[in-house]
């Protein structure tokens, strides 16, 4: 698919940008409306390919939970191997579409290769994700950062002290979610590991705030995001912090999202995913 489109789309998902100019333009560079109309479902998300770990699986177990936010209750969904004992914990980060079947497959995903991970949901505050992909962007403009911010780090205390927990965190975040891993291995002296999916580098200066290892994934035709990363790489080296970063040629912002059919790249998907798990096995044993 032409770039300029994919890139489109990606402005659209992550600016103030109005479905109907977002369609205008979509249909100037593919020719007309018709056209345009076409193209969407191969941009959009498609939750029906979602499903890669049952959510009936007999080797994990998953449920609901609430835990204290800002002035809120925040919702989650935890899931966890079957096997009772502890075990190490991962905040699972959405993207800015809220907590959806691919995050919750993700957790699952974390749950069946041994962890015990929670994905919160950053709309509990205004009731929960909401299925209108329109009311999703609208909440999401709406959210108070400092409030906001606090309610991921009480996801990060309230795994530290579950009994299944070994009291090890880490976190792993997508696009806005990768922004917030970010910030939270600023803001959290006790967080062993943070890895961002193409997110915002936190500032320079906070940087020397990070004591977690730190392991960043980012798509090669990611200008946005990617025009971050030498001053944070920098900053990263002059804090003595552990890090470990990967750019993967040639693949689009939101790689690592199966559901999104035009951005997933299953080879970066697979080899960035294989690094996390080994990232978190070393950090949070």
């Amino acid at each position: 698919m032409d770039q300029r489109i994919i890139n489109l789309f990606d402005e659209y998902t992550h600016k103030p940008l109005k479905r109907e100019d977002f369609l205008k333009r979509l249909a100037n560079l593919t020719g007309g409306m018709a056209a345009a109309l076409a193209v969407l479902p191969m941009l959009e998300i498609n939750y029906a390919k979602a499903e890669t770990v049952p959510t009936d699986d007999d080797r994990i177990k998953t449920e609901r939970i609430e835990y204290p936010g800002d002035g809120t209750t925040m919702k989650g969904y935890v899931a966890r191997p079957t096997a009772v004992g502890k075990y190490p914990a991962v905040v699972v980060i959405h993207e800015n579409r809220g907590l959806n079947p691919h995050i919750e497959d993700v957790t699952r995903r974390l749950a069946l290769s041994g962890f015990l991970a929670m994905a919160p949901d950053a709309l509990s505050v205004f009731g929960g994700t909401p299925t209108d992909e329109a009311q999703v962007r609208e909440n999401f403009g709406k959210l108070d950062a400092a409030k906001n911010l606090t309610n991921f780090k009480n996801a990060v205390a309230y795994l530290k002290g579950r009994p299944d927990s070994t009291g090890k965190v880490g976190c792993v975040g997508f696009c806005w979610g990768g922004a917030m891993a970010n910030q939270l291995a600023v803001n959290v002296p006790d967080l062993k590991a943070a890895v961002a999916f193409y997110g915002r580098q936190p500032e320079v200066a906070q940087v020397p705030n990070i004591k977690a290892a730190v392991q960043l994934h980012y798509g090669g035709l990611d200008e946005r995001i990617n025009a971050g990363i030498p001053a944070y790489e920098e900053a990263l080296k002059q804090a003595k912090v552990p890090y470990e970063l990967y750019v993967y040629d040639n693949v689009n912002h939101a790689f690592h999202n199966d559901t999104a059919p035009t951005r997933y790249n299953e080879a970066a998907a697979k080899l960035a995913w294989d690094r996390t798990l080994t990232f978190f096995r070393k950090w949070l044993a």
